[in-house]
């Protein structure tokens, strides 16, 4: 795992896009159906859209039906963090990046096999990097 990435909400807003920044920084979603990793198959390893840590390889994608990305486990056990969610009257468990603490979604416990778990991503929290192409941290 690599240090933590850390910058001022100033910096982030600087950095980031104006919907990266509202899903990564501030938990906000994208609308289901949206998002630009729907449907998509190609091989890879999902990134984190503010700091390039490695989240997701592609062979853990799988069509949930929910309008949002879904995987089956993160790529390794400091990939993300989970966090308790009590947010909307519910009790949901949120999925941070492991390395700049961003927004990426919730898991839930109706997946499919081997892991029973639904990594449910906001596709602007997160970048494709083919299979080949070296994955590249992103420095202050």
């Amino acid at each position: 795992m690599a240090d933590k990435f850390i910058l001022s909400d100033e910096e982030w807003s600087k950095r980031l896009t104006p919907q990266e920044y509202q899903v990564l920084r501030h938990h906000g979603t994208e609308r289901p159906g949206s998002g630009c990793f729907l449907g998509t198959k190609t091989p890879g390893t999902y990134v984190c859209a503010g700091c390039g840590n490695p989240l997701f390889k592609s062979g853990e994608k799988f069509e949930s039906g929910t309008g949002w990305p879904s995987f089956t486990q993160p790529l390794g056990p400091d990939a993300v963090t989970e966090y308790q969610d009590r947010s909307y009257g519910m009790l949901r468990t949120e999925v941070r990046c492991g390395r700049c603490d961003g927004h990426l979604g919730h898991v839930f416990p109706d997946g499919p096999p081997p892991t029973g778990l639904r990594y449910c991503m906001n596709s602007v929290a997160m970048k494709h990097v083919p299979e080949g192409q070296p994955l590249q941290l992103v420095t202050k």
